[in-house]
């Protein structure tokens, strides 16, 4: 399940823009879709799914069943999050890169992933390599979805940087982001999983 540019969606389902744009206001109306503006080209606007739009549109496809490439710029937060959050819920094999890596992990990605239960002890970031065949790529930084052009195969998240901030809140939105996208996917919290998710 990925988020998508209005470009990217008219490629995908070959509609015209004025279409388009009428079936995405008719789904933002009901509450099935939200909006945000890309981090990167202030011109693109992505569109994703919400947690209500199961109950509206039906249950989306789920989680990749191969393993998962997750990737940003500096590869110190979100997709080290996102791989150990991965692999604590499917049990199946996650990685993380980026595009300029960091010289160490955020220490307030660390202190995030503590609170529900993960360790990014060991984590150090890396650049991106050769994609492995079958591996599923997701973005989770605008920036390298759009330096990358990532193919239509690739899913993106578009998840804010949480280093803008400069807030310990902001790492622990990424987690809580995180973990709402993969229930969304069908994929059950880990039992040893503390947080949102784990209390519902």
């Amino acid at each position: 399940m990925s988020d998508r540019s209005p470009k990217e969606l008219m490629e995908l389902i070959n509609v015209k823009s004025n279409l388009l744009a009428h079936h995405l206001d008719v789904l933002e109306e009901a509450g099935a879709i939200g909006r945000s503006p890309s981090a990167g080209d202030a011109r693109r606007r992505y569109v994703r799914l919400t947690s209500a739009a199961g109950r509206l549109l039906g249950t989306p496809p789920g989680a990749p069943i191969r393993d998962v490439l997750f990737l940003c710029t500096r590869n110190s937060a979100r997709s080290q999050l996102a791989a150990a959050l991965w692999k604590s819920r499917t049990g199946h094999v996650a990685r993380s890169a980026g595009t300029k890596p960091a010289a160490a992990v955020n220490p307030a990605a660390v202190v995030a992933a503590e609170r529900v239960g993960l360790s990014l002890d060991g984590a150090v970031p890396s650049a991106i390599g050769r994609v492995g065949r079958g591996v599923q790529v997701i973005t989770v930084c605008d920036l390298v979805h759009e330096e990358l052009d990532a193919p239509v195969t690739w899913w993106h998240w578009s998840i804010a940087a949480p280093s803008g901030s400069g807030r310990a809140q902001a790492y622990h939105a990424v987690v809580d982001e995180l973990n709402t996208r993969m229930t969304q996917l069908g994929i059950p919290p880990s039992r040893g999983a503390k947080g949102k998710d784990a209390e519902q």
